[in-house]
C-alpha cells in the first residue's frame, strides 16, 4: 500500500473469507479497495475448514439463498484466481429408516427440488466409495463444490492484490473514527469501512457489538490418507448431519431421528459431532467435525472425540486404510439467533460476522447483499 495516498473508497478490516468476499464485491463495483489484517498472511479460521461450499441442508430462507448465490460466485472466481474446484456434489447417506424419512421430507421442499432421493441400497452403484449395504437410502445434491481452504484463501487474496486491491498485513486496527481507520502503526481514510473480524470478537469489534454476547465454537478436524487410488467423488454426510443442519433439523421428521440418535449416539451428540468427509487433490481426506462452544475455547483436542469422528467415517466410507496425517482445531463465532450478523453502526460503516460456521458457504452472497443494499 502507498502510505503517501492512503485514501480508499472501501477499507475492509479482516482477510478471512468474509473480508475477502467484501473486497471482491467492492472491486467488482470499480471501487478502490484496501484490506487490513492483523496477521502477516492468511492463517486464521478460514483456512482451517473444509473448503466445502454447502448448499443442501442450510437453514431455509436467507442462508440457503446466500449459499446458492455463493456457490455460483465461487464457480466464477475460482478459475480466475487459479483455485482448483476439487470435487462437486454431496451424498447424504441415510443409515437409518428414520433418516430416510427426513431426506424424503426435505426432497419435497423447494430446497430439495434438484436433489435425487434414492431408496434402498442400489444407489451404491453410483457411489462405490460409500457403504450402501444396510442403509435405508441416500440423497444426492448437485449443488455443492469444494476447494482446498488452506490454498484457496491465500490464492484469493493474492489474486485480489493482482487486480488492484491493496493489502496491509500485520496491522491491528485499534479504532474507527468517522472515515479514519487507526492502526497500530498508521492510519487510513475511506469512504466506507467494512469490519469482518471473524473470530476476533474483542478490540474494535467489541465496540461495534452492543447487546450481542457472542461465543466461539471449537471444532476438531483431521486429514487422513486412504489407500492408493481411492476416490470419494463427492462430499459425504450422514445421519448426524440431519439433526444439526437446520435445513433438515427444522423439519417435523427430524424429531424422531434425534430421539433415536440420542439413545444410539449420545456421546457423539454431546460432542456436537456430525460427519463431513471431502477429498483433496492429493487423495487425502479432510474429515470432521465436532462442536464445543465457549467464550475462550481450549486449544487442546480430545483423542476420544477424534476416535468417534473416525468411527463415523468408517461406518459410511469404504476404507481399507485410514492413516491420520494431521489433526487440528478450528473455531468460529456463535451465539447470534440467525446465521449472519450485519450491523450498521454508522451510515458508512458495516460490521459483518458469520455466526454459524457457514462462512465459506455464504460469504460471497452476504457481501453482494451488503453492497447491493448500501
Amino acid at each position: 500500500m502507498n502510505n503517501n495516498n492512503p485514501h480508499f473508497d472501501v477499507i475492509v478490516v479482516g482477510a478471512g473469507i468474509v473480508g475477502l468476499a467484501h473486497a471482491w464485491m467492492a472491486l467488482r463495483r470499480g471501487l478502490r479497495v484496501a484490506v487490513i489484517d492483523r496477521d502477516h498472511r492468511c492463517v486464521g479460521a478460514s483456512i482451517r475448514n473444509f473448503g466445502f461450499v454447502t448448499v443442501t441442508g442450510q437453514r431455509a430462507g436467507d442462508t440457503w439463498r446466500r449459499a446458492m448465490r455463493s456457490r455460483d460466485l465461487w464457480a466464477e472466481v475460482a478459475p480466475l484466481a487459479g483455485i482448483p474446484v476439487v470435487h462437486r456434489g454431496l451424498w447424504v447417506v441415510a443409515q437409518r429408516p428414520l433418516a430416510l424419512d427426513v431426506l424424503a421430507e426435505f426432497a419435497g421442499t423447494g430446497m430439495g427440488e434438484a436433489c435425487e432421493l434414492h431408496l434402498g441400497t442400489q444407489w451404491g452403484d453410483l457411489a462405490p466409495a460409500l457403504r450402501s449395504e444396510g442403509t435405508a437410502g441416500a440423497l444426492y445434491s448437485p449443488h455443492e463444490l469444494r476447494v482446498e481452504s488452506r490454498q484457496a484463501i491465500p490464492r484469493l487474496a493474492a489474486w485480489l492484490r493482482e487486480q488492484g486491491v491493496s493489502f496491509v498485513w500485520g496491522q491491528e486496527v485499534l479504532a474507527i473514527e468517522g472515515d479514519v481507520v487507526h492502526g497500530a502503526q498508521g492510519q487510513w481514510r475511506a469512504g466506507r469501512v467494512v469490519v469482518c473480524p471473524g473470530t476476533e470478537l474483542n478490540g474494535v469489534a467489541r465496540r461495534l457489538l452492543p447487546g450481542h454476547a457472542l461465543k466461539l465454537t471449537r471444532l476438531q478436524m483431521l486429514r487422513v490418507r486412504p489407500e492408493a487410488g481411492f476416490r470419494l467423488g463427492s462430499a459425504v454426510m450422514s445421519d448426524l448431519s440431519l439433526v444439526r443442519y437446520h435445513g433438515y433439523a427444522d423439519l417435523a421428521s427430524s424429531a424422531p431421528l434425534l430421539a433415536l440418535l440420542q439413545d444410539e449416539c449420545g456421546p457423539s451428540l454431546d460432542d456436537g459431532i456430525h460427519l463431513i468427509a471431502v477429498q483433496s487433490e492429493d487423495g487425502t481426506l479432510v474429515v470432521g467435525d465436532s462442536h464445543h462452544p465457549h467464550e475462550s475455547p481450549e486449544p487442546f483436542a480430545s483423542e476420544a472425540v477424534d476416535r468417534r469422528i473416525l468411527g463415523h467415517l468408517r461406518e459410511v466410507v469404504e476404507l481399507a486404510e485410514c492413516e491420520v496425517l494431521e489433526r487440528w482445531t478450528g473455531v468460529y463465532p456463535t451465539g447470534h439467533g440467525a446465521d449472519c450478523l450485519i450491523e450498521k453502526p454508522a451510515p458508512d460503516l458495516r460490521l459483518v460476522i458469520v455466526t454459524s460456521g457457514t462462512g465459506a458457504s455464504t460469504a460471497f452472497g452476504i457481501a453482494e447483499e451488503v453492497f447491493n443494499t448500501w
